[in-house]
């Protein structure tokens, strides 16, 4: 049980932690410290729920509905790029960004909600990975054995979220220049965008 769960929190964090839109949202919420509790929560929610259906077999389903993969890639790829070149033109007035301020009271929470469900949801990437791929690997642990790996997932994602989230103030000090700011928004652009590409690409 303790080794399910081990292997599942390994195996969660190995796949988590690579760079990617979800995450490069979360870190710059972090930094702005705005909404950061709600987007922690449903990034974690969302993950829990796909692991719950990975684990139960649901991959199975998704590794045959090639129209609604095809489908959420180019729902990505429209609204990552549309994100990354929001965030490129943002860079443009980097005296708006400012690290050392709360910007709860400036930042309504419904769009952020609605980006953070849509750079979770609307990423198939999401799929292969958290469904597919931590789904056949829980199933290898026994019909016990891959709940107790499905909860060492969720615990790795709890970390993560948690602590890119509210971990990100950290770098505050660093980042308290507008110009910090303007190649932070820069690089999240790129990041977005290379994104968009791959999908596009079918990569």
């Amino acid at each position: 049980m303790i080794n399910a769960s081990f292997a599942g929190l390994l195996a969660g964090l190995t796949l988590i932690i690579a760079i990617g839109a979800q995450n490069a949202y979360v870190l710059r919420q972090g930094l702005r410290r705005s909404h950061v509790g709600p987007v922690v929560i449903l990034c974690t929610l969302s993950d829990y729920a796909l692991i719950t259906a990975g684990v139960a077999g649901i991959g199975t389903v998704v590794k045959h509905a090639d129209w609604a993969l095809l489908a959420v890639r180019w729902l990505g790829v429209a609204f990552l790029a549309w994100y990354g070149l929001s965030s490129a033109w943002h860079a443009r007035r980097p005296s708006a960004l400012d690290a050392s301020t709360n910007a709860n009271g400036g930042s309504a929470r419904g769009p952020i909600v609605r980006r953070t469900l849509a750079l979770t949801w609307l990423n198939p990437h999401v799929y292969l990975d958290t469904v597919l791929l931590l789904g056949a690997i829980a199933n290898t642990h026994g019909p016990s054995g891959r709940w107790w790996f499905a909860l060492g997932a969720c615990c790795a994602s709890t970390l993560w979220f948690a602590g890119l989230g509210f971990g990100a103030r950290l770098l505050a000090p660093l980042l308290s220049r507008p110009r910090s700011w303007q190649v932070l928004d820069l690089l999240i652009a790129a990041t977005m965008l290379l994104i968009a590409c791959e999908l596009a690409l079918g990569a």
